[in-house]
């Protein structure tokens, strides 16, 4: 294939930028007049020749539906593609009458098909035409694009002098199309990640999805891309398999589907899908995360690089409403830590949706029975999907989910800097649903971190790139699923490796208490308003009990706080100026002095007899009090204290404890010490006090999947805090994947020999450094 002739088009094509737009556009925005016009102008030459065609069609359909287009198939039938056009003009024929240009252009716009017409939409051409003739330069665009001088025609042609100008394929117009893309994106690199991925990085992916199965390829090959840009990914996979020069050269059909939320961006694809001889159709304009556009369809092979550490927070509304989740395809069926399954969530916090992206593909795979070889996903992501949430959180289901059902088959960090506007390390995720047998269970982890070249030129963030050599090694590595529990660069993990427990770590409440006046005078403020009680009892007095008072100074009250800074809530501030709240708390201040009068002010750490004593005063005054107000009571005369007895929550019997742990640990019922591991403690007979917990003694442990939880316990906890337990209820799975874990280098600090040579270097230069200084100063 002769690269020569697309690189002159490229540059020729280049200078009609440099030549007409240096005074209109800024050079970010060369791109929003040239890549239409460049599409205009293919879809122009193809329809050249069936020209005369679509006219007979044009005045068969006038004749007899008094309307141009009212049969877009047969139209499309008449010139030979899925476009057309009905104007009776062309480009070469509005460069050659300049005074009608701007009325002629935008009629020979309207003349097309509906779907290069949603392209022009999405590319606001019009807008930049009446820019364009505003400045005088529309004609010299049209003029410089319909130049002989170069051919985008898939006929060969002649130049001025008689050269043969050879003819443009459709494959030599995605290079063409493509290279163009990527210029102008290095120009504009602030915006390039969105939307453009390096070409070495598709090529290791696509390296990765089909060499793997190149010999169980199907006769017809779909391939799709969640959020395809400007469709890179998708022609460079087409062309990695049809390329007559490439390591496939597969005669399988290709179609290729993508979705893209962009404007320009879903043009400049939906274009390139036209011009390359692709279904257009199979583009579609949105949002992948909000709509399902693809409910339904299974793709053989799938890749993106979906946006990272962006919000769609304004999408969440159709993920989930509340608790419910709206869409199937982010939710996961997953077992808890005693084997019962259960939906969960499978969608992520909502600053980043990055692996919504990747769940979308899982949702579209195809199984082995449907194609013989199941699906194949190859997806760009940063760090934050390898760890990023808690146990049970929406992003450790979904790695979860994918490790369980031994989908991950490998995942390869990437260099930093290897991408256009962003540093930071990326990773490519392989997933398959149909492994071979030596793959089943496992997971590759590739180190590529190191495997770079310096460019000469930085491309905004980009400074290095991955050379041919570097894939080929990688993708070696790969195919043979290379391990060395030595290497630096390729190691292979049991899919459970990635997985552990998180086991909540209780110990005992433990509270002293005591009845003082200070401690019940508390009681007369909401302990959450108690601040601005204080302050609006301070001024009123006990005037704040009479009926007007909060009425009379409401506005004079909420100045004040607005004036603190005390940005009270509407409900808070509702709540501070409702008189029920004033009456209901003095009237709770009210009993708990009877009920200090009846227990008395004596000071104990066994809370347990403290709150006996509390419920026989209530019975021996007859207060009925709500559960609220007596917990309100009882934590303002209680606080925490280490050396108290821990709060007994519930006493229970052997067959209860059994029974409420649900077999979980088969020991149990025979081995009564391990009891006090899981909140009980044997007190007589067959009879267990279960304690309190304190929120604020609480810890977590994350154990590996293959330890065992109560050992661990034993071995790592139980010797630091010997009044710990297990909450063998709140145990939850999660997933994380730590390449620093797994490759990480230990380098020994150097000697303090070395350290003080040092030392000694750099005062010895430092001193050299002051004599000649002086010296030079002596001299003046």
């Amino acid at each position: 294939m002769d690269h020569s002739v697309h690189h002159k088009i490229v540059s020729f094509i280049w200078s009609i930028a440099d030549d007409c737009l240096r005074d209109v556009y800024v050079r970010g925005k060369y791109r929003d007049v040239i890549l239409p016009m460049f599409v205009l102008r293919r879809l122009d030459c193809l329809l050249e020749e069936t020209k005369e065609q679509v006219k007979e069609e044009v005045a068969f359909q006038m004749e007899e539906f008094g309307m141009p287009d009212q049969d877009p198939d047969a139209l499309k039938e008449a010139s030979g593609y899925v476009f057309y056009n009905t104007a009776d003009i062309c480009l070469k024929d509005l460069a050659g009458n300049p005074s009608q240009l701007v009325n002629n252009f935008k009629h020979y716009l309207d003349s097309f098909s509906d779907n290069v017409k949603e392209i022009i939409q999405k590319f606001d051409l019009y807008n930049q035409i009446n820019k364009l003739a505003t400045a005088d330069k529309l004609h010299d665009v049209i003029e410089k694009f319909v130049s002989p001088d170069i051919n985008l025609s898939s006929k060969p042609g002649k130049d001025p002098e008689g050269r043969t100008l050879p003819a443009l394929t459709n494959l030599g117009m995605g290079y063409v199309f493509e290279e163009l893309i990527r210029k102008f994106n290095e120009e504009n690199n602030e915006e390039a990640g969105e939307h453009f991925t390096p070409r070495e990085v598709i090529k290791l992916m696509t390296n990765f999805l089909f060499l793997e199965v190149k010999e169980q390829l199907p006769p017809v090959i779909t391939i799709y891309d969640p959020a395809c840009g400007s469709g890179g990914m998708l022609t460079e996979s087409q062309n990695f398999i049809t390329d007559p020069e490439g390591q496939i050269t597969s005669k399988s059909a290709v179609h290729l589907y993508g979705k893209e939320s962009s404007g320009e961006t879903y043009a400049i694809c939906k274009s390139d899908m036209m011009i390359k001889g692709n279904n257009p159709e199979n583009i579609r304009f949105g949002s992948t995360i909000a709509s399902n556009e693809f409910e339904g369809t299974r793709f053989d092979f799938m890749l993106s690089n979906p946006p990272y550490g962006k919000s769609w927070s304004t999408e969440q509304k159709f993920v989930v409403e509340g608790k419910e989740i709206l869409q199937s395809r982010f939710e996961v069926n997953l077992p808890d830590f005693k084997g019962v399954h259960s939906f969960q969530k499978a969608y992520p916090s909502s600053s980043d949706g990055q692996l919504l992206f990747l769940m979308e593909m899982v949702d579209k795979m195809k199984s082995a029975k449907d194609n013989g070889m199941g699906s194949r996903i190859a997806s760009v992501h940063n760090g934050s999907s390898l760890f990023t949430g808690q146990a049970g959180s929406g992003e450790s289901n979904i790695r979860r989910y994918i490790v369980e059902n031994d989908f991950l088959e490998a995942i390869i960090q990437l260099p930093n800097n290897l991408f256009y506007n962003t540093g930071i390390t990326t990773y490519i995720w392989i997933l398959n649903n149909n492994k071979s047998t030596h793959r089943k269970g496992k997971v590759q982890l590739l180190n590529a971190q190191d495997m770079y070249r310096k460019l000469r030129k930085n491309l905004g963030e980009k400074n290095c790139e991955l050379t041919d050599d570097h894939v080929e090694e990688l993708t070696k590595l790969y195919h043979q699923m290379a391990d060395s529990e030595q290497s630096e660069i390729a190691k292979v993990f049991d899919n459970s490796d990635f997985g552990y427990h998180k086991v909540t770590v209780e110990r005992p409440l433990r509270k002293s208490a005591q009845f003082t006046e200070e401690r019940v005078s508390k009681l007369r403020f909401v302990a959450a308003l108690q601040e601005q009680m204080e302050w609006i009892y301070q001024q009123y007095g006990e005037a704040v009990y009479e009926k007007e008072t909060l009425k009379d100074h409401r506005k004079a009250i909420i100045q004040h706080f607005e004036d603190q800074g005390d940005n009270l809530t509407k409900k808070n501030r509702d709540k501070l100026l409702a008189q029920k709240t004033w009456d209901d708390q003095k009237n709770l201040m009210d009993h708990a002095q009877q009920i200090m009068a009846n227990v008395g002010q004596k000071q104990t750490n066994d809370f347990n007899q403290f709150k006996g004593d509390f419920s026989k005063a209530l019975k021996t005054l007859g207060l009925k009090l709500s559960p609220s107000d007596k917990n309100q009571i009882l934590n303002a005369v209680s606080w925490r204290d280490e050396n108290a007895k821990p709060v007994v929550k519930k006493v229970h019997s052997l067959s209860q404890v059994t029974d409420a742990l649900s077999g979980s640990l088969e020991h149990l019922e025979d081995d009564n010490e391990s009891l006090q591991d899981y909140g009980f403690w044997h007190l007589e007979g067959s009879k267990f006090t279960e304690y309190e917990a304190d929120s604020e003694l609480r810890d977590t442990e994350n154990i590996p999947l293959n330890e065992d939880i109560h050992q661990y316990f034993i071995d790592e906890v139980r010797p630091h805090v010997d009044d710990a337990w297990i909450a063998i209820d709140k145990t939850l799975i999660g997933c994380e994947i730590s390449f620093n874990k797994y490759f990480y280098q230990h380098k020994p600090l150097r000697s303090l020999e070395e350290v003080t040579k040092d030392i000694l270097n750099l005062e010895s230069e430092t001193e050299g450094l002051l004599k000649k200084l002086v010296s030079f100063g002596e001299a003046k």
